[in-house]
C-alpha cells in the first residue's frame, strides 16, 4: 500500500490522517506499516482525501 508515501507527499502526520479517519494514531500507523488491514471505509476515505483511485493506493496501478 501506498499510504505512507502519500501521506508524506502531502506533509501529513500520522496524526492528521488519523484525525481526518477518525481512529487513533496508533491504528493508523498500524494501518502504514500492515500489521492491521486497512477497512474498505478508511481506504475509500482515502482515495476521496488524497484524490487518487483506490487501485493506487493499493499498488494495483502506478496511474494516481
Amino acid at each position: 500500500m501506498r499510504i505512507r508515501n502519500l501521506r508524506e507527499d502531502n506533509n501529513l502526520t500520522q496524526e492528521d490522517v488519523a484525525a481526518y479517519l477518525n481512529v487513533k494514531q496508533n491504528t493508523y500507523c498500524q494501518y502504514e506499516n500492515g500489521q492491521r488491514q486497512l477497512p474498505l471505509e478508511c481506504l475509500i476515505a482515502l482515495a476521496k482525501f488524497y484524490k487518487t483511485s483506490t487501485d493506487y493506493i493499493l499498488g494495483l496501478t502506478d496511474k494516481k
